[in-house]
């Protein structure tokens, strides 16, 4: 069994309830549009694994580090991690394809700085975006997502709102 964090689109920016939330997550997982190393070497100290992919904002130095897309398995439960992935019925270019091919149980993207959390029934697949993280964009309340995957199971799903971002939320740019 393990705990599972997942965020996105922080576009360099840190806030410290990142720590209070994934604190005993057994891997947390980026979804891009990072924005500096910082945010990961951060995310790290917070849990043993952290899986990440590049986002279309991301710079050279993350590009180098980190793939656009990341196929694995974990706890018997197949998972696509990317950036740019769309959800059921509006899904990016190739997604489609590419979940028929990979079979995965879970797809965590980011990218539209939306909150979803959706079956496709189609697929046999759950899409995940934990929205945005970070301060950039036009969402109005940044939010995480925590899960829980067991002998190919996904449980215990729970969404964190961070708060209305009326940008004097405590935080930093790093």
């Amino acid at each position: 069994m393990k705990k599972i964090g997942i965020i996105s689109d922080t576009h360099s920016w840190w806030d410290d309830r990142y720590s209070q939330y994934f604190t005993g997550c057994d891997e947390i997982w980026h979804a891009g549009d990072i924005g500096s190393e910082a945010v990961l070497d951060r995310l790290s100290a917070i849990a043993p694994v952290v899986r990440a992919v590049y986002g279309n904002a991301d710079g050279g130095p993350l590009r180098k580090r980190l793939k656009e897309m990341e196929i694995f398995e974990t706890e018997g439960v197949k998972v696509v991690l990317t950036h740019i992935g769309g959800y059921p019925g509006k899904y990016a270019p190739g997604m489609r394809s590419r979940l028929q091919l990979s079979r995965p149980k879970l797809m965590v993207c980011g990218h539209s700085h939306i909150l979803k959390v959706m079956p496709d029934r189609s697929l046999d697949v759950l899409v995940v975006n934990p929205g945005a993280a970070g301060r950039q964009g036009w969402q109005r309340v940044r939010t995480l997502i925590t899960l829980t995957l067991d002998q190919g199971s996904i449980t215990h799903c729970q969404v964190i709102e961070l708060g209305e971002d009326k940008k004097q939320i405590q935080g930093q740019t790093i």
